[in-house]
């Protein structure tokens, strides 16, 4: 997995598969190290797509010092530039969704066409779940708090009907192999820090590339409404509700495919 220097970071990033140009940036807390992701699902065997830790995370560098949105955003134009693409089709999750909507606005002439899943525009349009009041819970207590609201069908009644089910949700959710890696604390709590002062809302309209806005139908950080209220707001948008809540990626089968013939333009 290599590495290229960008302004005041060196950047960890990974590319595979071959076709159009994509750009996936990851959400809150985002490490290429931790499996499944991006390239162990379809978008490889339909382009060439390109994923990396962003500012602060994962093997990349993790300044101490206070981040921004919009530097999030020239992360990520810089290391396309260092890679010689001029231009990409983009997918952002969650908190890499709301660094895509930075980069699309300013940007416009980079971005081919925008996938935006389970992310929303903060201001007044909303925003999505306060990751940085929780910064205090870990482990087990941290994933308990949040398994009810990344999928709000996994209520107490559900967790009670369905133990193992629970136990092993709580259990994938708790793992955090890299938590005591230096610089890693004081990283993630910099991205919270940019993405609680997230605000797009005003800006929405300079986005002008065909822009597909997904959502899980049970998803509790970026909730439904907020979501289409984004879309409403972004021109040539479409907006797609999928079976799932925050991982409706994972949760249903057609939300790839979905994005999938959106940027090869085939609906």
């Amino acid at each position: 997995m290599p590495f290229v220097k960008v302004g005041d970071i060196e950047i960890h990033y990974d590319r595979h598969g071959q076709g159009p140009r994509l750009l996936f940036i990851l959400g809150t807390g985002g490490d290429l190290r931790m499996k499944p992701n991006v390239f162990d699902g379809p978008l490889p065997k339909h382009f060439d797509t390109l994923a990396y830790d962003q500012r602060g995370l994962g093997q990349t560098s993790k300044p101490d010092c206070p981040y921004s949105m919009a530097q999030y955003a020239e992360d990520a134009a810089a290391l396309m530039h260092a890679i010689g693409w001029g231009s990409a089709m983009v997918i952002g999750v969650s908190f890499g969704g709301m660094v895509a909507q930075e980069l699309a606005i300013n940007h416009p002439h980079m971005v081919e066409g925008l996938v935006l899943c389970c992310t929303t525009p903060g201001g007044e349009g909303g925003a999505s779940f306060p990751f940085h009041t929780i910064e205090h819970l870990k482990g087990e207590e941290r994933a308990r708090h949040m398994i009810p609201i990344s999928d709000t069908r996994h209520d107490e009644a559900w967790a009670k009907a369905n133990p193992a089910a629970y136990d092993a949700m709580v259990s994938f959710a708790s793992l955090d192999p890299y938590a005591d890696e230096p610089g890693t604390a004081i990283g993630r709590h910099r991205q919270l820090e940019a993405r609680a002062k997230h605000d797009t809302w005003d800006r929405l309209d300079q986005i002008r590339c065909p822009t597909l806005v997904c959502a899980g139908r049970y998803d509790g950080i970026a909730p439904p409404a907020t979501v289409a209220k984004m879309a409403n707001r972004i021109r040539s948008s479409e907006l797609r509700l999928f079976e799932g809540g925050h991982l409706f990626m994972l949760q249903d089968r057609e939300a790839f495919p979905a994005m999938i013939r959106f940027l090869k333009g085939e609906e």
